[in-house]
């Protein structure tokens, strides 16, 4: 076993019940031998604050954190990435020796890892994207793209103003469209990447025509549950490159596993199997 004192992480949220969380961290704690466990940690918005102190007191390393907490686990920071900063939310948090708290976010670099590891040498980062929603996981994937050096990101979201204000936010290269001229957007487009929760279990699907889509664009969605959405199921129909959402879960978890027990993990198939599993 690494290390000889039990070291403790978790994630917080209201609810969190449904986080799958424990089981990456489970899988990576017995598969690199470290004397560690990882809690789902339920805290009401109004003892968020509360529990982070209280955790960070009891010698916790750290803590991801879900919905509804994200904004308020940057507020809290004594000091925050940025790539946080810039996306306004965090979804880790780390804390340091010396009991300061320290914030990630971590979305965008499990979206792109995910794009790296499932498209490879098909994803060329400088081409045109488009990113459908306006909500937080969409300004995660805008900053991952304007990062990686996409030369525009056009927003297209059903409500228009939040596409425009999150075009403004980031400035240039990044633009709004209204929702009905999604079609023409697509006809230069080199990725399409789905934000909203459309097509989730229990919930309609998008309905995208990628009629007007050149041949070689790549189409992921960033939900798993189904693993393969409407969405995905008519990029594959257009014999498009489509790319679920699973591996942005499981490679946003990276950093904060290395931050917290000292290890930098490796997404593999044994875990995405795991992660499949009924």
């Amino acid at each position: 076993m690494i290390g000889s004192a039990m070291l403790h992480a978790g994630v917080m949220g209201w609810p969190v019940a449904h986080s799958r969380s424990p089981e990456i961290h489970g899988y990576w704690l017995k598969k690199y031998g470290i004397q560690g466990s990882y809690e789902r940690v339920p805290s009401d918005p109004s003892d968020f604050e509360t529990d982070v102190h209280r955790l960070r007191d009891s010698g916790w390393r750290g803590v991801n954190v879900t919905i509804p907490h994200k904004e308020a686990a940057l507020s809290l920071a004594d000091e925050a990435t940025p790539r946080a900063r810039a996306i306004g939310a965090a979804n880790t948090i780390t804390f340091s020796r010396s009991g300061r708290i320290l914030a990630d976010n971590t979305d965008a670099f499990g979206f792109i890892e995910n794009l790296k590891e499932r498209a490879g040498a098909s994803w060329r980062r400088e081409a045109p994207a488009i990113v459908l929603g306006a909500g937080g996981a969409a300004r995660a994937v805008v900053h991952a793209l304007l990062e990686s050096g996409a030369r525009t990101v056009t927003l297209a979201n059903r409500t228009q103003s939040r596409a425009e204000a999150l075009a403004t936010a980031f400035g240039p290269p990044a633009r709004a469209v209204e929702w009905a001229g999604i079609g023409e957007a697509l006809a230069g487009a080199g990725l399409i990447v789905n934000t909203t929760s459309a097509g989730m279990d229990g919930r309609p699907p998008l309905d995208i025509d990628f009629a007007a889509a050149p041949a070689d664009v790549i189409v992921t969605d960033i939900v798993y549950t189904p693993l393969i959405t409407p969405f995905l199921d008519a990029a594959t129909a257009r014999g498009l490159i489509a790319i679920d959402g699973l591996g942005m879960l499981l490679h946003q978890a990276r950093p904060g596993f290395e931050a917290w027990f000292g290890v930098a993990p490796q997404v593999d198939e044994t875990l995405r199997a795991l992660m499949l599993a009924p």
